[in-house]
C-alpha cells in the first residue's frame, strides 16, 4: 500500500534541479545558505530559482545560526515560504525567529544516543516541525549533510506535538526501512541524491521519492 510520505530534497543548486526534483515527487525544496556548505548559494541565484518554483512546493532556506541581519538580507532577496535553522539555535532563538521574520521554522536537532532525545522535546514547544537528523561528529565542518545516519530505533514509536520529519544518511536503498523502524510521515534528503556533493541527480531523486512512498 503506498503512503502520503513527504518529501524534502536539500541542497538544491542549479535551475533544472527543480523541476526535476518535484518530478520526483518532492513537497519541499531546500534552499541552503552556509557559506561552509558544497550547496551554498549566492542570494541572487537563489532568489531566481525560487521564482520559478510553483505554488504548493515550500520553498525552505536552511541557516547556520545566522543572526537577524543575515536573515534579514535572505528574506529581502529571496521568497522563501520557511525557515530551517541547522545550527546550535536555542529554543528562545527559534521563538524569537518565529516571531520576527513571521515565517514558519523548522529546527534540526542532531542525534547519537537515547540522552539527545530531551533536545527533542525542548524545540518542539518553539518550532513549528523538528528535523530529527544525525548528530554532526564534533569535527565535522558541516552541521548536516554529511551523509550520515543514527540508531533509528532511539525514535521508534515517539511523537512530538508539532509535526516532524526524519533525515540523516537516507538514500534509496535505506530510505523504505527508515519510514518502516520509525513511522515517519515526512523524510529529508540531501547527499542521498547526489552524483558529487551539491550535484543533484534526477534519477536518483526519482528513484528515492519512490521508495520512501513504497
Amino acid at each position: 500500500m503506498l503512503t502520503e510520505t513527504r518529501i524534502k530534497i536539500c541542497g538544491i543548486t542549479e535551475t533544472p534541479d527543480i523541476p526535476a526534483a518535484i518530478l520526483a515527487g518532492a513537497s519541499y525544496l531546500g534552499f541552503v545558505f552556509f557559506e561552509k556548505s558544497p550547496r551554498n548559494l549566492a542570494l541572487n541565484d537563489a532568489a531566481f530559482m525560487a521564482t520559478s518554483v510553483p505554488v504548493g512546493i515550500a520553498k525552505v532556506g536552511l541557516t547556520v545560526d545566522a543572526d537577524d541581519a543575515r536573515l534579514d538580507e535572505i528574506l529581502a532577496e529571496v521568497p522563501l515560504d520557511m525557515l530551517q535553522l541547522h545550527g546550535s539555535e536555542t529554543p528562545e532563538r527559534v521563538a524569537a525567529v518565529r516571531e520576527r521574520f513571521g515565517l514558519p521554522v523548522m529546527k534540526a536537532v542532531g542525534i547519537a544516543h537515547e540522552d539527545d532525545l530531551s533536545r527533542l522535546d525542548e524545540q518542539a514547544r518553539a518550532a513549528d516541525q523538528l528535523l530529527i537528523d544525525a548528530k554532526a561528529p564534533k569535527d565535522a565542518p558541516l552541521p548536516g549533510g554529511n551523509g550520515l545516519s543514527f540508531d533509528w530505533r532511539l525514535i521508534a514509536g515517539r511523537r512530538w506535538s508539532v509535526p516532524w520529519m526524519l533525515a540523516g544518511g537516507l538514500n534509496a536503498d535505506n530510505v523504505a526501512e527508515a519510514v518502516r523502524l520509525t513511522g515517519a510521515t515526512q523524510v529529508d534528503v540531501s547527499s542521498g541524491v547526489e552524483s558529487a556533493p551539491g550535484v543533484k541527480d534526477a534519477d536518483r531523486m526519482t528513484a528515492f521519492c519512490r521508495a520512501a512512498r513504497g
